[in-house]
């Protein structure tokens, strides 16, 4: 029997790449990988030492895996529209996951580190 939700959900995911995203770089040390991804954005909340509660949000990038021939690591750098975004740890959640049940898209966290290319 076909599994229409996975054929569904794997569909899906390649009309957002083919048509909602960008071409951007993923890159760890001098290696540099040519991928699209979408922006996406996660928000969550930190408490200071002081109970204070700050919201705030990261920049998510949403990438084929198959896409990706590495598993992403904080400090790598994703390039995009001229600017540079760190991946980032996200609390306890690591920095990235994946996006869907089946496993095909991978949300990467990240930071705006402000510097242009």
């Amino acid at each position: 029997m076909t599994d229409l939700l996975r054929q569904g959900s794997q569909w899906l995911e390649q009309q957002r790449e083919a048509f909602c995203s960008s071409p951007v770089t993923y890159m760890r040390d001098a290696a540099s990988y040519p991928v699209n991804a979408t922006f996406g954005k996660t928000d969550y909340e930190v408490a200071d030492d002081y109970g204070a509660t700050i919201q705030t949000h990261v920049v998510d990038f949403l990438i084929l895996g198959e896409s990706l021939p590495l598993e992403p690591e904080p400090a790598d750098v994703i390039v995009a529209d001229g600017r540079k975004y760190e991946v980032m740890n996200l609390g306890g959640e690591g920095c990235w996951r994946w996006s869907d049940p089946y496993r095909t898209t991978m949300r990467i966290h990240t930071k705006d580190i402000r510097r242009r290319q």
